[in-house]
């Protein structure tokens, strides 16, 4: 017997909002205990890092579970960029919030205010 058209319902839709961030980053948490690091660690560095930069980019950083590769002296951390590429970054935690953050946010998001204005006017 086959099903009645009319029995039909329609497929749910998808809803979006706006994100307040433009890149997620997934640290390793099992990666950031083994090297003695407090849970936030990683967060707060990069979050300084972003400060001392001044580069405006929003990140949210998200402690997950294990992303695969488990290296020595090391932390396991995943972007956006990063997996589309097929790539986990192996990040050193002693590495200034600077150097992190430089790791961590692609090329285009990592201009600085002025160059984002002078990109901005350039397109009005």
């Amino acid at each position: 017997m086959k099903p009645d058209p009319a029995d039909r319902t329609p497929p749910p839709t998808v809803r979006t909002a706006k994100a307040k961030f433009s890149e997620v980053v997934a640290v390793c948490t099992k990666c950031a205990k083994r090297q003695g690091l407090s849970k936030r660690a990683i967060r707060d560095r990069v979050k300084a890092g972003l400060k001392q930069g001044g580069s405006g980019a929003k990140l949210r950083v998200v402690e997950t579970g294990c992303l695969g590769p488990c290296p020595k002296r090391l932390v396991a951390v995943a972007t956006g960029a990063s997996v589309t590429a097929g790539r986990i970054l192996l990040i050193d935690p002693t590495a200034s919030p600077d150097a992190i953050v430089a790791l961590l946010l692609p090329p285009r998001a990592n201009l600085g205010q002025d160059e984002r204005d002078d990109a901005r006017d350039a397109a009005a």
